[in-house]
This record gives structure tokens, sequence and C-alpha cells, in this order.
């Protein structure tokens, strides 16, 4: 290798090194500052880069019951989270194998329409939704049925991707498992499902993320009622607090324990996150 090629990498590598980081500085001071005993440090210059007094009262705090609903919100989000994309996924799957595979009167129209109607803004439907919702009885402390079935209501318009990782996959094998007398829901489960485990996992870890990081339509079901916040509704209500100081450093321990599941998540599935992303892309 050259030393110009060497140099141009090494430069490279300064710059993403620097990059990096720039991009891990704040993550490492939300960790520390979770840390971070308010008892000890509250009333004078607080050094929110490295504490002075490390302590686990943060976490202490997060586990009582008695002094905060925490772990009942933690509850609501994961349950929202888990059925969304069990569900999601099943319909998802469904509705792609059905556009990708077969051929009915309207399939290009529907597939039209829904492209149209996904290009607008999912605020615009908020009240309409939020009214319908109350009236089913699904608002407040009754949320979490409420944002689950929102969620997973129009799910089949977001066929794109799943779509085009099942165009990939040969036609030929269907109709050799048709010749053999096997039934589409046969050939579903028993043949394309295996086949797409990456756009599968995609799907899923895609429906996961989206309720377990919402707040502005969580907020809005469950307004006024702490029985039905998830954990992003319930942390913000924390630094509204007269006492900003004090539970910002438990808004801090709050956030690092949301960002377990998702980051355990990714770790172990990124080589099928890609591959979904990746093999979807090929054709539409």
């Amino acid at each position: 290798m050259s030393r110009k090629k060497k140099t141009g990498l090494a430069v490279s590598y300064i710059i993403l090194i620097l990059i990096s980081i720039v991009w891990l500085f704040p993550f490492f001071c939300l960790i520390m500052q979770s840390f971070r005993s308010y008892a000890t440090e509250y009333g004078g210059m607080v050094n929110y880069l490295m504490p002075k007094n490390f302590s686990l009262d943060n976490y202490k705090f997060l586990f009582d019951t008695e002094q905060t609903k925490y772990l009942h919100w933690y509850g609501n989000t994961l349950i929202i989270a888990c059925v969304v994309s069990v569900l999601q996924t099943l319909i998802v799957i469904c509705v792609s194998y059905a556009l990708s595979r077969m051929r009915f009167a309207g399939r290009t129209a529907l597939m039209r329409i829904w492209l149209v109607l996904g290009m607008f803004p999912g605020f615009l439907t908020m009240i309409c939704l939020y009214f319908l919702l109350k009236q089913m009885g699904l608002t407040q402390a009754n949320a979490v049925p409420g944002l689950i079935l929102i969620s997973i209501a129009s799910s089949g318009m977001g066929y794109y991707v799943c779509k085009g990782y099942f165009d990939t996959i040969p036609k030929s094998l269907d109709e050799a498992a048709r010749i053999d007398g096997a039934t589409r829901a046969q050939i579903l489960v028993q043949m394309i499902v295996p086949l797409s485990k990456p756009i599968i996992i995609y799907t899923a870890l895609v429906a996961f993320l989206a309720p377990w990081c919402d707040y502005v339509f969580a907020s809005y079901v469950a307004f006024g009622n702490s029985d039905g916040y998830n954990v992003a509704v319930a942390m913000q209500r924390w630094v509204w607090t007269n006492d900003y100081q004090g539970y910002f450093t438990r808004f801090c321990a709050g956030g690092i324990l949301v960002a377990i599941p998702v980051t355990v998540l990714f770790m172990f599935l990124q080589k099928y996150y890609v591959e979904g992303i990746t093999g979807g892309a090929v054709k539409g």
C-alpha cells in the first residue's frame, strides 16, 4: 500500500473516531448522571460530566413501587410494543404475500391508494382517532389497548419492504408446491416464511420500536391519567416538575433502562436487520 493511501486511511480513521466521540459523548453524560446522588450534590454547581459521588439511589427509586409507578409504566410500554410487534408483523406478512404472489382485480389500484395515503402525516388524524377511542372507552386509564389498536389498524399499509423481499423469492417454488397439492397457507408458512427470516425480523423490530419510542400520540391518548402512561410520557412529566434537578437524574436512570431492550435486540439481530433492508430494496 502506498504512503498516500496509508495517509488517507489514517485521516479517515481519525475523523471517524472524532465523530464517534462527539456522538457518544451525550450518552456517556447520560449514564454518568444516572449514578449521580441527588442528595449529596443538590444546591451547588453540578458536574454533568463526572459526578462527585456515585450512587444507585436513582435506580432504587425507579424500582420502589411506593414512590413511583415506573415499573407500571415500563410494563405498559413493554405490553404495547410486544403485542404490536407480533400482530403487526403477522398482518404485514399476510398482506405482502397476497400482493406479491396473487393477482386480483384492483390490486394495482389498492397499492397506489395505500401509497398515497401513506404520504399524509399521522398527525392529521390525531383528533379524529382520539374521539373515536374516547367513544370506545380506550383513552386515559385504558390507553394501552387503545394504543395497540391504533398501531395495528393500518399496519397493512407498511407492506412495501416486505413485499419487495417476497418478490425476490422465485415463484417457481410456489408453482411446484401447488402442483404437489399445497395450499396458499401452507406455501406461506412452510416455504416463504423460512426463506424470509431477515425481512420478518426487520419488520418485527420496526414494529417494536414505534410504540416503544412513542410520545406524541401516547401523551394525547393517556392525557390526565398516569395509569395509562407509557415510559416516554411519564418521564416527560418528571422533568416538568418543580424539582427539575432532582428528577433529572431519575430521568437519566429511566432512560438507561428504556434503552437496554432496544440495544440488546439490535446487537443480536443487526445482521438480519441489514439483510432485511437490503433484500427488500431489490424489487418493489
